[in-house]
């Protein structure tokens, strides 16, 4: 099988494409990146030494750097490059719906002339909104109407739909997964996890929105890997799924384990003004997932929390390389 991955060097595409390699000796992979500023060429160092590998430099929103990359005998496309900081959409829109949105078009449109019939979106819980904090038997599922509060989140639920009215319309082997928040090696420290550990190990303040009670389902970003491999192997066309850890926590919750992982004090935990719009809670129902492609999260939140903390600490060369990109707002 050969995949097309793009957004291969940001976070959670990277980790994707060492999974596939390592998993799946038949596999052939090429990625697509734009190398903005999330992305890191030096991700991909170790895939780069793999001959099963090829790197092209591509914006998903241009057709001209798009289809090259797609004539390559793809059997597969899976899109995980997409605009993904709510603070940055919040700033600035406009580049969300380029990538998000146009980009998404771009690449399935060159799926249909091209005949390459399998096509799988990385989207995001995001785009069904929020729970309230006080009804915590309440779930997103697959028939959540989708009600997102950001321009990042309606940028992928645009998209969403997009792919839906393409499976309809054009007959395109498409699926979707939408995953609760990801955590792990090489997520770009702007996020909130590796923020904290960077801000943290220096002895910086860790600055948490309001009152830090703002709720998400986390999942290490190696479980969410292996749920994409499993949809794209088995899953459904036209079928949305559900990705989860089962491990709600609040952002107080999260960057006082990270302190505590850190032997530092709660000390340096800082309550800044509250983002517009910011969503209550997160939580995903997997149920889906788990009944029909026998898929489950394996990591729990402390050991992948651990694995995670213990990666930043022994990577810190790329942690101070990529920092120098990011400022220090939440």
């Amino acid at each position: 099988m050969r995949l097309l991955v793009t957004g291969g060097a940001g976070f959670i595409g990277t980790n994707f494409i060492y999974r596939m390699l390592g998993d799946h000796p038949d596999v052939e992979i090429i990625c697509l990146d734009a190398l903005t500023y999330a992305g890191n060429i030096h991700n991909l160092d170790r895939a780069m030494e793999d001959r099963r590998f090829r790197f092209v430099k591509g914006n998903i929103s241009k057709r001209d750097e798009v289809t090259p990359a797609l004539k390559q005998d793809i059997d597969a496309v899976i899109n995980f490059a997409a605009e993904s900081h709510v603070d940055k959409s919040i700033e600035d829109p406009g580049i969300f719906l380029v990538s998000n949105i146009i980009g998404t078009q771009v690449l399935m449109d060159a799926c249909r002339r091209l005949d390459i019939e399998r096509f799988h979106q990385i989207s995001t819980d995001e785009v069904y909104g929020d729970l309230p904090l006080d009804r915590p038997d309440l779930l997103f599922n697959e028939e959540t109407p989708m009600r997102p509060s950001s321009p990042y989140s309606a940028s992928k639920a645009s998209a969403d739909l997009l792919v839906q009215a393409y499976h309809r319309t054009y007959g395109l082997k498409t699926t979707i997964s939408r995953c609760s928040n990801n955590y792990g090696p090489y997520q770009f420290p702007e996020k909130l996890i590796p923020k904290a550990i960077m801000m943290a190990r220096d002895g910086q303040r860790v600055p948490i929105y309001g009152t830090g009670k703002n709720v998400r389902d986390w999942i290490y970003v190696e479980d969410h890997c292996t749920a994409i491999d499993r949809i794209l192997h088995s899953g459904k066309p036209g079928q949305v799924y559900n990705v989860g850890g089962r491990s709600e926590r609040s952002n107080l919750q999260v960057v006082s384990t990270v302190l505590q992982g850190l032997a530092k004090s709660e000390d340096l935990i800082q309550f800044v003004g509250d983002r517009p719009g910011h969503d209550l809670r997160y939580a995903i129902d997997s149920s889906k997932i788990e009944r029909e492609l026998g898929w489950k999260a394996e990591q729990s939140f402390a050991q992948g929390l651990e694995l995670t903390i213990r990666w930043y600490v022994e990577n810190a060369a790329w942690l101070a390389d990529v920092s120098t990109k990011i400022n220090t707002t939440p």
